[in-house]
Order: structure tokens, then C-alpha cells, then sequence
């Protein structure tokens, strides 16, 4: 019985921590570095649309991963 609960007890989540911030801050950062990469090459459509889409996901990404950070 005691054994059982061995397996239920958890250790260090510093791995997780690290690992919901790469999600949360990777993809914006990608985005935003190809957003650049387009901007400069003279296709600046493209480049604004996935500047767009870094800043959207970053924010869904802050709203979403911080509620979980926090424990609300």
C-alpha cells in the first residue's frame, strides 16, 4: 500500500516550468524572425502578415500560459 503511493508523489517541475515557457515564447519569436526575414527581402506583405500572427499568438500564448503558471 505504501509502495503505491510512491508513484503518485512528485518531484522537481522545473523541467515543465521551462518547457510551457518554450511554448509560449518559441512560436512568436520564430514568427517573428521569419516576419523580419520577408519584411527585408522586399516581400513586405508577407512579412507584416506573420508579425500579425507572432503578436496574436503571443498574446493567446500569455493569457493561456499564464492562467496555467498561476494555478487560477
Amino acid at each position: 500500500m505504501i509502495t503505491d503511493s510512491i508513484f503518485l508523489e512528485v518531484g522537481n517541475l522545473n523541467g515543465i516550468v521551462y518547457f510551457i515557457l518554450l511554448i509560449l515564447l518559441g512560436p512568436p519569436v520564430l514568427l517573428g524572425i521569419i516576419g523580419l526575414i520577408l519584411f527585408r527581402a522586399k516581400n513586405r506583405k508577407a512579412g507584416k502578415v506573420f508579425f500579425i500572427l507572432a503578436g496574436v499568438y503571443l498574446v493567446v500564448g500569455l493569457g493561456i500560459c499564464g492562467v496555467i503558471m498561476t494555478g487560477m
